[in-house]
């Protein structure tokens, strides 16, 4: 009886291999989408490899393993993280709820806006103190600014808080115990600062100035532009580094010698 002839095997890929190519394409793609994402700095890559030819002298370049010291090194803007927005969101739910209780649904009085490095709360001085005087008699103005104090406590340490207090171009009156509108809007940011200090706020982060009747934002020629200029302001911004500082103080130096 005549054996059966065994079939011929077909000619094709090992299944193993078959998906070991694909893998490999797979990850060919996903490098290959990564690269076009990124941003390619021709001087980082030279370092990199200078490095790498330093450590393993199996690439071309020699022993340059050194940063460049040419290299400058650019400051890129804080972006604004969860935590940062989540402070701000509580400034202004708090800045809502002091105008519902004081305005009872009439125009907004007390505001938040964004600044160029971070943003600013701005009081207007009726809430705050009565004509001529920087003594704080709203009690909804102090659980206000209690609920400030709160909320300074929970930001980062280098966030700081400068109190600005300014005035409309009219005198504080006769009856003031101020000569002057320069002593009368340092006195109420002086006063704000007294009553963020009583709740709490460290003394290391806060100051205040007082600027008169020099920065207006509105016009002193009427009766409801005089009382948006007649204000105290909140403005909270990032500590700033030692280098600007040193860098301020170097030109200050400078102009000393001349």
């Amino acid at each position: 009886m005549a054996k059966k002839k065994c079939p011929e095997c077909e000619q094709c890929l090992p299944a193993w291999l078959a998906a070991f190519g694909d893998l490999m394409s797979l990850l060919l793609c996903f490098f290959v989408l990564l690269l076009s994402m990124a941003s390619m700095d021709a001087k980082k890559i030279s370092e990199a490899i200078g490095s790498l030819s330093g450590a393993m002298s199996v690439l071309e370049g020699g022993k340059q393993t050194e940063i460049s010291k040419k290299r400058i090194q650019k400051a890129t803007p804080i972006e604004t993280t969860e935590e940062t927005t989540q402070t701000v969101n509580l400034v202004k739910n708090a800045v809502s709820d002091v105008n519902e209780m004081m305005q009872k649904g009439q125009e907004t009085v007390v505001s938040v806006e964004e600044a160029q490095d971070g943003f600013v709360i701005e009081l207007p001085a009726a809430l705050l103190f009565k004509s001529g005087s920087a003594l704080i008699t709203s009690d909804d103005t102090l659980l206000f600014l209690k609920r400030i104090a709160l909320i300074i406590d929970e930001m980062p340490n280098e966030i700081r808080v400068s109190v600005h207090g300014h005035t409309d171009d009219q005198g504080p009156g006769s009856k003031s115990l101020y000569k002057d509108n320069w002593e009368l809007s340092s006195a109420r940011a002086i006063s704000v600062l007294q009553e963020l200090l009583l709740d709490g706020v460290n003394p290391n982060r806060i100051s205040a100035s007082g600027f008169a009747q020099y920065t207006p934002v509105a016009t002193n020629a009427t009766k409801s532009g005089r009382e948006k200029n007649r204000r105290v302001e909140l403005h909270f911004f990032g500590k700033k580094s030692e280098n600007q500082s040193k860098v301020k103080k170097s030109i200050l130096d400078k102009a000393a010698a001349k």
